[in-house]
């Protein structure tokens, strides 16, 4: 597995109607510095998804029946075949090296089940590196970090109690951890969210990429604004947070985190943001400064409790 990482990877793209950011995404996957398979998978063929995809000299798959978000997300998933799938999203743009730093990860830690990484958010066709969101779950993922604790199943946890700190387009997933149709919920915004606290409780080990390694476009045609609008999104999210927490825990959680949603209702509305920004930093020094003696007291912690279980390479 070590040696033949590369040639078990795909990045299947999921593509939906004609989008005007699908061939800034293909090019991003066909300039890798590793070499990459690419595949695209669509419900609502056209000429224009065709013409695109023809361009790059990727092959285009085509599933039957009504668009939905799950079953599309699974069709790509299982189309790939490879044992590791990236499922790109047509909007965003991925960094040359975003495969090999993939590759490098696992070569060093073979039981990775979910690779991800960090994103730069793309506002009106501008990188926007400060944007709000993108910082907060870069503070959801600071247990993560710890890679050689990452296999825990309360670390992994640690990047979903408080939000999911996971962007799906940046995620690659191994498909012996997460088997075949991975994605079998009844939501329909968090269904992502809801595979992760899966994945967390199962064998295997998260690795999150720190470094940026691709771009998140927001903008008013994007799949979370449309939930957004039908308040089905914080409905799910207070779903979420009921598998952490109790009810009166998930009522203020859900408080500071609807604020967010400003983010996708109105462009120039920060304070919701910054809200949440700050209440995430609150949460995150009182973790570490209050709840653990000091950083290295948690680090012993958790070396003691898994001495012996498993090798630290």
């Amino acid at each position: 597995m070590r040696e033949n990482a590369a040639i078990n990877h795909t990045f299947a793209v999921c593509a939906y109607k004609d989008s005007p950011y699908l061939e800034e995404c293909l090019r991003s996957l066909a300039g890798q510095t590793a070499p990459a398979r690419i595949i695209l998978c669509t419900s609502t063929p056209s000429p224009f998804i065709e013409e695109t995809a023809g361009r790059y000299g990727i092959p285009v798959y085509v599933r039957e029946g009504k668009s939905d978000i799950q079953d599309d997300w699974n069709f790509a998933y299982e189309t790939a075949q490879t044992r590791y799938v990236t499922l790109a999203h047509q909007d965003d743009v991925y960094q040359p090296d975003y495969l090999e730093s993939f590759l490098r990860a696992v070569r060093k830690y073979p039981d990775i089940s979910l690779y991800f990484t960090a994103y730069t958010a793309i506002r009106n066709g501008k990188p926007d590196p400060g944007e709000r969101t993108c910082r907060v779950k870069r503070l959801l993922c600071s247990l993560v970090r710890f890679h050689r604790l990452a296999a825990l199943s309360f670390v992994k946890k640690g990047c979903l109690c408080l939000g999911n700190g996971i962007s799906c387009p940046m995620v690659t997933y191994d498909r012996k951890a997460a088997g075949e149709r991975p994605f079998q919920s009844q939501l329909k915004f968090a269904l992502d969210w809801e595979f992760f606290w899966k994945m967390a409780g199962r064998p295997g080990r998260f690795y999150y990429e720190s470094h940026p390694k691709g771009f998140f476009r927001i903008h008013e045609g994007a799949t979370t604004s449309g939930f957004t609008a039908d308040h089905r999104r914080s409905a799910e999210e207070a779903e979420m947070f009921s598998h952490f927490w109790p009810r009166p825990i998930v009522r203020l959680l859900m408080r500071f985190y609807s604020k967010s949603y400003s983010t996708y209702e109105d462009p120039q509305a920060k304070k919701g943001a910054r809200d949440r920004l700050d209440f995430y930093r609150f949460w995150n020094r009182y973790f570490w400064r209050r709840c653990l003696p000091s950083r290295q007291a948690f680090l012993r912690i958790c070396t003691e409790k898994t001495k012996g279980e498993r090798s630290w390479t």
